[in-house]
């Protein structure tokens, strides 16, 4: 391995790493937590040649309001940190990439919800896997669903798309696919 891939292969997995010892040490804990805590999530996801790992903190709701029906719309804000990983020679083959997402959160039957969202996100270079995204100034809009597996925690999928929205050209954007795995403490 080149030096380059290696300290790329080693920074992935030490986020790996440390994702999961935080979910470790939070899990335990989560079981009884107030409904009104934060959560952390961990995300693993892929595009066209390259993989995305990320770790989130989101804020307890901000804005909530509940449904005659009992579905309940709740604001959150999500700010996160994550690696990304292309395949093969493409080149930068790994960036950082920081995150400031608000989204709204619908849950329906206590168990599923939807989510969107739109934000700022900066990335550690302003070109990744053969693009040139032209800015590190790029925006995160999200699409989501999933399902609550306990009171504390829940899985879902989420599509990611990443651009500068036309800011400076090219913009060939990021698109990612990824499943989450959220605890609440």
């Amino acid at each position: 391995m080149k030096n380059s891939k290696l300290s790329s292969f080693i920074s992935g997995n030490a986020v790996l790493m440390v994702a999961s010892l935080l979910l470790a040490t939070t899990a335990g804990s989560a079981m009884g937590a107030e409904p009104d805590s934060g959560v952390l999530s961990v995300r693993a996801g892929a595009g066209s040649h390259y993989q995305r790992l990320e770790l989130a903190w989101e804020t307890p709701p901000v804005w909530s309001y509940t449904f005659s029906g009992g579905s309940r719309l709740d604001l959150v804000g999500e700010l996160g940190v994550a690696y990304w990983h292309a395949d093969g020679s493409r080149s930068p083959a790994a960036v950082w990439q920081l995150n400031a997402i608000p989204f709204l959160r619908w849950t329906f039957n206590d168990r599923y919800y939807l989510e969107a969202g739109a934000g700022a996100t900066v990335f550690s270079h302003a070109s990744f896997a053969g693009k040139e995204m032209s800015t590190a100034f790029q925006f995160g809009d999200h699409i989501g669903v999933g399902a609550y597996i306990t009171d504390n925690s829940r899985i879902g999928v989420r599509l990611s798309h990443f651009s500068n929205a036309g800011i400076k050209h090219p913009n060939p954007g990021l698109n990612v696919l990824q499943l989450l795995y959220t605890v609440q403490y």
